[in-house]
């Protein structure tokens, strides 16, 4: 490259300083950052001209100012234009991939969690998974956004991702087929008169897929009122913090819901208005490692605000708010750009929302044992029966008998779903004696 070109190179580095400095900075800050400046075109200058091959110099800039953004921490990431397409059409619902939300750490990218229903979900990935090598070719070194990219592919292709996981030895190899993910954000159904909303993800569908759900669910319902609601956030990784308000504002009649605060202090306190969609009933809040950023806006403001019992494991730790600044047909850049802070002012960066009840995911299989009937009075020989009960209450013990079998059934299969129902109802029952 010719000395004109490193010139030139300089000169733009130097204006764009010019607007990107604070005018309250010292002239002795002014000049460290130009000779910074004028360093960064000398190296430039002799890549081009004397490395071992030659290099383009859209790369190289590029390059640069990847690990300038991600030596911040670990969401901030430049975005070539295709990402920075991918992650708009994300953010509607539908993109292609293997379905995980990932972040860096120590180098190596990190599972936050897989999402429902996608490749990734049925191949056994798990949140807190290490990907060291995408089809055997490692994974350290590269940026975020590098290594997101040789995840994606075209749809129907395979790639082997080799993980290491903790209390797992060795590494282990899956095989994920790529497909089109097409994410329902909210999913909305009755159990045990209890309404189930499983909310995977926040983006624009969220609070329609919910409000929708909901209706449909209390519709099919008919006269029967639902003793509560759970909300299950495990595995979801976030998304947009407006969906994050909203989700949490359908269950508070008042009060703050989230407020963020950038590096001079400053930032946005978010409210809630009038009507709960619960009418008041009892709520529990479902999370794990796995629920990060949005995620635990919802689980701390309702916490926070003693309006649900949050269940689970402790969530992933993700306290800050990133902003994407769209940098014309060169892509974007995702720079983190405040924290935010639940409604008691507490910060869940690097800590997470510590649930109300400790309770691990465990799915029992049923043994031999537990599949052997028990006895009671009433299947003794001779037994006599109850002179006092009538049709109607043998009926409901009929019932109650067909209930007790799917509660089991559903305690084998999610513990923790199944404990946040028991809870439910316990608190009906007090709350009607109230």
């Amino acid at each position: 490259m010719s000395n004109a070109i490193s010139k030139h190179l300089v000169i733009a580095l130097l204006s764009l300083s010019f607007f990107v400095l604070n005018p309250a900075h010292s002239k002795e800050n002014r000049k460290e950052t130009y000779e910074q400046l004028d360093l960064f075109g000398q190296v430039f200058d002799l890549i081009k001209s004397k490395y071992v091959e030659e290099v383009k110099s859209k790369e190289l800039i590029e390059a640069a100012i990847n690990g300038m953004l991600s030596s911040l921490d670990p969401h901030s990431g430049f975005l070539v234009p295709k990402s920075y397409d991918d992650m708009q059409v994300d953010t509607k619902g539908s993109f292609g991939g293997l379905g995980i939300e990932v972040t860096q750490q120590d180098g190596f990218v990190k599972v936050v969690s897989p999402m429902d229903d996608t490749p990734a979900y049925e191949a056994g990935v798990l949140a807190g998974d290490f990907i060291t090598f995408v089809d055997d070719k490692p994974m350290l070194g590269l940026s975020l956004s590098e290594a997101v990219e040789i995840m994606r592919g075209p749809v129907g292709s395979s790639v082997k991702l080799t993980i290491v996981r903790e209390g797992l030895e060795d590494p282990i190899e899956v095989q994920v087929t790529r497909d089109v993910i097409k994410l329902t954000a909210a999913k909305v159904r009755m159990e045990n008169d209890v309404v189930i909303m499983r909310v995977t993800t926040f983006n624009e569908q969220t609070i329609p897929n919910l409000e929708d759900g909901i209706k449909a669910t209390m519709e099919k319902a008919g006269k029967n009122e639902p003793k509560g609601f759970v909300l299950d956030l495990r595995n979801n990784p976030g998304g947009l913090l407006s969906e994050a308000i909203s989700v949490t504002d359908l269950f508070l009649n008042q009060g703050e819901i989230v407020s963020t605060r950038d590096r001079e202090g400053k930032g946005e306190r978010y409210k809630a208005s009038k009507g709960d969609i619960a009418e008041g009933k009892p709520l529990v809040i479902l999370i794990n490692a796995g629920s990060a950023s949005a995620s635990e806006i919802v689980a701390g403001a309702l916490q926070d605000h003693r309006r649900g019992i949050v269940l689970g494991t402790k969530s992933f730790g993700k306290g800050s708010v990133q902003s994407v600044l769209p940098m014309g047909q060169s892509g974007g850049i995702r720079l983190t750009t405040a924290r935010y802070y639940t409604p008691s002012g507490r910060s869940i960066q690097a800590l997470g929302v510590t649930p109300d009840i400790f309770l691990e995911f465990k799915r029992v299989e049923e043994s031999e044992e537990d599949k052997k009937k028990t006895f009671s009075e009433a299947d003794l020989e001779g037994a006599l029966s109850n002179d006092s009960l009538t049709d109607m209450e043998k009926e409901m013990l009929r019932k109650e008998e067909i209930v007790f079998q799917e509660t089991s059934k559903r305690r084998n299969k999610d513990n923790q779903l199944a404990h946040a129902i028991d809870l439910i109802e316990g608190l009906s029952v007090y709350s009607v004696e109230e």
